[in-house]
Order: structure tokens, then C-alpha cells, then sequence
């Protein structure tokens, strides 16, 4: 269980296939499988040359680009870690998590080369050109073929407030992660897909190394822009996407769209945030074909351990009330809800999700005390709360440092929101809980209204008349924001912290 092995494996089937496009630039850059794992081990030789041994840590500060997905396995290759960080990150987080990882060299892209030269006071830097330009006047470094236990990459998490926190993650976590999805959804070797979720995140990651193991067709953009995604899919027959509800919607309402255009896509998949039904439904219309499926994860699980299969979208499905479930647990993985002593809940109750499997991270990166925390009796504690129904489908009700207390009763917010977010004049919604001198604390809601003009006194008092008839009454907002947007991470999560910030005095 090597992330190399699938390279080998389709060089010797299919040299001549695309197996990497770039396109975002002024012209796309284009490898074959044959080119592609040239350049991979052409590029693990310069970094031995510039003294990366196996197990060494390397830094990567890059947008989705074919460079990145090269470094990427040549480190690999090499038996390096890959330390792949947010490019939104300030210089002091970025600064943090290059010194915590001890990373040997930090290779950059040429639009954040300003942000890490002030990180050289801390590991060499070496622009992404560079290392490509180097590469080419040295022979391929034979593949060390490291796998099994070994590190593979440390991806960072929690970064927002904190201490962020290394996610260790082997080439068996990733292998384990990849194989037991694939087995229940099966993934062609013809499949062509778009990565537009950052691979400095485990799902864009997971995906490009799912894609490599199959054989199949990865197409990398540097951000997600929907004009340009469409564009993408027609012009190069994209068949799988990863997407967050957000995105998914900013697809359908650009001016751009056409379902003709976007007829190739077969497969779509989302998670990260709850999908609304009324945009689902659109989805759905747009592509009758495809299949929609929801995936839960971890940065910590090295991918999806749930998946709520294509079935339960379908129209025909939705008497079955599972669409708003994440799915049952995935082939290798066991999931249970726990309270706080770690004993199982009876059905349908909410309490924290546990999961044990061998995709599993073996811990935080030099945080033995927060790794103790989380990984116990062989279980790791999420840190999600959620219930199971008796057939042994998972709910989430939201992550239990965000549950708001209002009067002793627990509150989650990912409740509150789908009940604004049924409401027609409402685009999004994201609920904090605010210090209450009588309830300890209150449900507020900050509302992304689908006009600006229809920001006001009425809508307020009409969503709140809406949640009363759909809520208990100490879920209802006792208060209400409206905004343009809501802050979103590059994952597509909102952004809770900023929204607490924004109300403190």
C-alpha cells in the first residue's frame, strides 16, 4: 500500500493516456502518464538533491495547479511527507505550521512567493519553477516505493483559532480511504475529473489519489470560479466533481449555465454543509442522469467512512426520509454515537460520532495530550455530534463545540438553519449561540436573504413566525442578522468564528 504503486500500474497499462491538465492559466499544460511519472521522479531527484531525505517534511504553499499534484508525488516517491498548507492563510498561520512540521524546504508558487519570503527564517524556500527547472537536468530518482505505516502527508486543521493542529496521515490511511469508497462506488478508469477542492484539504487530496489509483483523468483549476467550471466540463468532458451546496448552487444560477453544456457530469459529489431540498431538486432537473451522493469525513479519517448512496436522492427516494442523512457506514469503518463516558446511545438520540477503521490518523503531529484526547480505546472521538436510526443511518446535528445552551436545553444550530433555509426569500443561513444574561445564551441567526432589498423588520419578523411554526420555541432566533454573504473557509464551511467576532463590542 504504496500512493505510488497506482503510477506504476498505469504506466505499464496506459502510458500514452492524459492522466494530468492544468487550466486556469494562459494555455493548458498537458502529461501523459508516461510524462507524468517522468516529471514525478525527475522532480523527487531535485529534492534529494536539495537534501530531502525519507521522512523529511516539505512545505507546499499552492493553489490547485499540475505543479502541486507533482510535488505531491514526488515526495511520495522520494518517501518524503507532503505538507500541503491553506494558501488563505495569514503569514503568522502559515508561519506556525511550517515551524510545528520542522519541514526540511517549503516550495512555492510564483502568486504567494511575497508570503513565504518571510518564512525564511525558518526552512529554505524554493519557488515551484525552480525545483521544475532543476529537475530537468538530472535522471529519475528510482521510487523508494514507502508505504504501509509510513507518513504520507500532515494536513493542517483548525487553524482558524488556536492552535491549529497536524493531522498525521499514512500511505495506508489514504490507500484504506480511497479502496473502501471505490468498492462501493465504483470509479472508471475513464473518469475525468475536476479538482476544484483545494488539495491542501482531504477532500481535494483524497480525490486526486482515488483518481491515481483507478488510472483515471485529473483536470486541476486554482480556484473555483462556476463561469469557468462550466466552460471546464463541456470543453473536456468532466464526469465527477466534488462540490460543497454552495458551489452547486453558484453553478446553476450563473448566467453561463446550460444543462447541454454540463451533460458529461455522471457523478456529483457534496458534503461539508447540510444540501438544501429546493437546490437538490434543481440539481436533480439539471442532471437527470447523475449520480448525487452525500460523503461525511474528517480531515482525521482521511476521507469519507459514510455515504449516503445515490439511491436516497433520487425523487422516488425521498418518501424514505433519509436525504438529510449522511448515509450508513462506509466498507472498512465502524461508526457509533456515544456520550460523554463513551457509552453507546440508545437510537435516534444525539450524542458525539466515534469511528474506528483503518483510515484512521494515528494523531496530531507533536500534540501527544490532544491526541490521547481524541483517539481512545481504539476509537476516535469526532467531536460531531449526531444520532443513528435503527437502520443504522447517521444524522448530523452539528459539531458540539458549536451546540448552543439556551435555558438548559441543547440547541443545534444545523437544525435551526435548515428550518431558514426552507424559507423561500432565504439563500443560506448560519446560526451562533450569544451570551443571554437570563438564558445563558441565545440563538442568533445571521440570514443571507435571496434579495438585498428584502433585508428588514418584515422579513424578520416573518422568518421567525416561520421557525416558530417549524421549531420548539427555545430553538427560535431571538435575534437576526442579515448579510450579503456568509464567510466561508476554502472547504466551503462557514466560518463561526468570524461571525462571533463580528458581534463582539
Amino acid at each position: 500500500m504504496y500512493l505510488t504503486q497506482a503510477l506504476h500500474r498505469a504506466l505499464q497499462r496506459r502510458p500514452a493516456q492524459a492522466a494530468l491538465r492544468h487550466i486556469g492559466g494562459p494555455a493548458p499544460r498537458e502529461y501523459s502518464f508516461e510524462r507524468l511519472v517522468s516529471e514525478i521522479g525527475r522532480q523527487a531527484a531535485a529534492l534529494h538533491a536539495q537534501g530531502v531525505r525519507g521522512g523529511d517534511r516539505v512545505a507546499m504553499l499552492s493553489p490547485n495547479n499540475d505543479a502541486l499534484v507533482i510535488q505531491l508525488f514526488a515526495c511520495w516517491w522520494l518517501g518524503a511527507v507532503a505538507c500541503p498548507l491553506n494558501v488563505r492563510w495569514s503569514v503568522a498561520e502559515l508561519h506556525y505550521a511550517v515551524a510545528d512540521c520542522g519541514a526540511r524546504l517549503l516550495l512555492v508558487d510564483a502568486a504567494h512567493a511575497r508570503a513565504a519570503s518571510e518564512l525564511q527564517d525558518i526552512t529554505g524556500v524554493l519557488p515551484a519553477e525552480t525545483l521544475a527547472a532543476l529537475a530537468q537536468d538530472l535522471a529519475p530518482l528510482e521510487d523508494t516505493r514507502t508505504g504501509g505505516d509510513a507518513l504520507a502527508a500532515i494536513l493542517y486543521t483548525g487553524g482558524t483559532t488556536g492552535r491549529a493542529k497536524g493531522v498525521m496521515l499514512s500511505h495506508a490511511n489514504f490507500w484504506c480511504a480511497a479502496m473502501t469508497r471505490g468498492a462501493e462506488l465504483n470509479n472508471s478508469p475513464d473518469s475525468v475529473t475536476l479538482l476544484v477542492a483545494p488539495l491542501f484539504h482531504v477532500a481535494g487530496l483524497g480525490r486526486l489519489i482515488g483518481q491515481s489509483i483507478v488510472g483515471g483523468s485529473s483536470i486541476t483549476m486554482p480556484q473555483f470560479r462556476p463561469g469557468a467550471a462550466i466552460e471546464a466540463i463541456g470543453q473536456y468532458g468532466i464526469t465527477d466533481i466534488i462540490v460543497v451546496p454552495s458551489m452547486l448552487q453558484s453553478l446553476l444560477d450563473d448566467p453561463s449555465f446550460d444543462p447541454a453544456r454540463v451533460k458529461s457530469l455522471d457523478r456529483i459529489a457534496f458534503g461539508a454543509a447540510p444540501m438544501p431540498p429546493d437546490l437538490l431538486d434543481r440539481a436533480l432537473a439539471a442532471w437527470p442522469h447523475a449520480e448525487f451522493f452525500q460523503a461525511y469525513g474528517l480531515t482525521e479519517t482521511a476521507g469519507a467512512v459514510c455515504i449516503n448512496l445515490p439511491a436516497n436522492h433520487t425523487a422516488r427516494a425521498r418518501a424514505s426520509g433519509r436525504l438529510a442523512s449522511v448515509g450508513r457506514a462506509g466498507l472498512g469503518a465502524e461508526i457509533r454515537v456515544v456520550d460523554e463516558h463513551g457509552r453507546d446511545l440508545p437510537r435516534g438520540t444525539v450524542g458525539e460520532i466515534v469511528v474506528r477503521g483503518p483510515m484512521v490518523t494515528r494523531g496530531y503531529w507533536g500534540q501527544p495530550e490532544t491526541t490521547a484526547s481524541a483517539l481512545r480505546d481504539g476509537w476516535f472521538y469526532t467531536g460531531d455530534g449526531g444520532r443513528m436510526d435503527d437502520d443504522g443511518y447517521l444524522s448530523i446535528a452539528d459539531r458540539l463545540k458549536d451546540m448552543v445552551i439556551s435555558g438548559g436545553e441543547n440547541v443545534y444550530p444545523a437544525e435551526v438553519e435548515a428550518a431558514l433555509r426552507g424559507h423561500p426569500a432565504v439563500v443560506d443561513a448560519a446560526v451562533i449561540g450569544v451570551p443571554d444574561r437570563r438564558w445563558g445564551e441565545s440563538v442568533h441567526a445571521v440570514v443571507v436573504p435571496r434579495t438585498a432589498a428584502a433585508a428588514g423588520d418584515a422579513l424578520r419578523e416573518e422568518l421567525l413566525a416561520w421557525c416558530r411554526g417549524r421549531l420548539a420555541g427555545y430553538k427560535c432566533p431571538r435575534s437576526m442578522a442579515f448579510v450579503d454573504a456568509l464567510p466561508l473557509s476554502a472547504a466551503g464551511k462557514v466560518l463561526k468564528t468570524v461571525l462571533r467576532a463580528a458581534l463582539e463590542p
